[in-house]
């Protein structure tokens, strides 16, 4: 009998992940002030950048999203509280066309460069984009880019580059810490 209850114990309680993991509480990324009414009540994680390195912030919006939907507000940039904190996106030339996601893995259409050459800010936006989905839980765990149908090669946080699935340890050298 005090076998069964043990037993039956053992089953309650929360259950353990594999890995350690983020809690999503909106007050630990350092909230300064009252939401807006109209802020919404799901909140989403965005890599934006400050002076060269991929910062992590919290946004509040109506509802949950997808990860098409996780990848539009990155698109949008930063809000205006956002700018005033210093924060900025290195995507502002970088023209999205369409994302698929299948089994975890999020695949990035990006169109053809117009100009000759790469800015020096580019890892910045594969970084943002790559950290972004992957950082929302289990929707995405790799992403990968194309171009004109075709793998992209983008570069990784230690300059080498990447035409397959990329995580977020691909740009752990540039987060801020």
């Amino acid at each position: 009998m005090v076998l069964l209850a043990a037993v039956a114990l053992a089953g309650c309680g929360v259950p353990l992940d594999s890995q350690p993991r983020d809690i999503d509480d909106p007050r630990a990324q350092g909230s300064s002030g009252p939401l807006a009414a109209d802020a919404g009540t799901a909140i989403i994680r965005l890599y934006l950048v400050r002076d060269a390195r991929l910062v992590r912030v919290a946004r509040r919006v109506p509802t949950a999203q997808p990860p098409g939907g996780q990848l539009q507000e990155l698109l949008k940039g930063p809000s205006a509280s956002e700018s005033a904190e210093g924060l900025t996106t290195a995507l502002s030339t970088m023209n999205v066309i369409d994302m698929t996601v299948v089994d975890r893995r999020a695949t990035v259409s990006i169109a053809e460069p117009a100009g000759q050459g790469a800015r020096n800010d580019e890892v910045l936006a594969f970084g943002q984009i790559v950290c972004t989905l992957t950082s929302q839980g289990a929707d995405v765990g790799t992403v990968s880019f194309v171009s004109g149908g075709r793998p992209l090669a983008v570069p990784r946080a230690d300059g080498s580059l990447a035409d397959g699935s990329l995580t977020i340890a691909d740009y752990a050298g540039l987060l801020d810490s």
